[in-house]
């Protein structure tokens, strides 16, 4: 998909991008919008926490109509992934190094996070399959609270501003997309991640919602599952939770 076969609508405040993108499919949306906001008045992160969303920073979602075979979507948030990674960094010259990956879906600079991912999906009414890829970056100002310690560009020393990182991010998009294809350029993909992912081999903790887990962080699968390795020597697959360096 070529960054030309995108539409984009921009909107003042809304509720969240990623509500008004599956409200525009539910109604009939043929996919290939993007939406974005100056501000966000219910703006959600992973698991329903609360993403700070005033002015200032990028508010985006991305709505695709049946994008690949539902058995190929697992890996599509790694295909997000390095297309927000690949915006943040066109944006912040001369810091390659400190731009990194955190599992699942998270940006850091200099291990902080400054950009968070959430992707939706919903069987229509008509039996198409929409999806949802929201993009949240910060670009001016960053939380004060939160998992992990937060940063945004201007800190960093960016002068991007909302609409230039919008323009690097569909255009990352596209590419990353079309390298993905549906799932078959998977291997392509994983190994650009593993490249710039943050903290493999290293000790972790990982936080589930019924317990905690402790190891080594030893790559991802095939379906962009987290790899921990345990201190009995087996392997654990975690397909979700929350990821804390030692």
């Amino acid at each position: 998909m070529k960054a030309l076969d995108f539409r984009h609508v921009e909107l003042g405040d809304v509720a969240s991008t990623n509500v008004e993108c599956m409200e525009r499919a539910r109604a009939g949306e043929a996919g290939g919008l993007w939406i974005t906001a100056v501000r966000q008045t219910g703006g959600r992160g992973r698991r329903g926490r609360v993403w700070v969303s005033e002015p200032g920073n990028l508010y985006s979602s991305l709505l695709l109509i049946d994008p690949a075979p539902w058995a190929q979507m697992p890996s599509l948030p790694l295909a997000v992934t390095l297309a927000v990674h690949q915006a943040v960094a066109k944006v912040l010259p001369g810091k390659a190094g400190a731009l990194r990956i955190k599992w699942p879906n998270d940006v850091l600079v200099d291990g902080c996070k400054t950009a968070g991912i959430l992707i939706e999906a919903e069987q229509l009414a008509d039996g198409r399959r929409a999806v949802v890829i929201g993009c949240g970056i910060n670009v001016a100002h960053r939380p004060e609270t939160g998992l992990y310690p937060a940063t945004c560009l201007a800190e960093q020393g960016s002068s991007a501003t909302p609409q230039t990182l919008f323009a690097q991010l569909v255009v990352s998009m596209s590419e990353a997309l079309a390298v993905w294809d549906q799932g078959r350029g998977l291997s392509r993909i994983r190994d650009a991640w593993l490249e710039r992912a943050n903290g493999i081999g290293k000790p972790v903790t990982v936080n589930l919602p019924d317990r905690q887990l402790q190891g080594v962080f030893d790559g991802i699968d095939g379906e962009g599952r987290l790899m921990l390795a345990l201190p009995d020597g087996q392997k654990q697959m975690i397909a979700s939770g929350d990821v804390f360096f030692s």
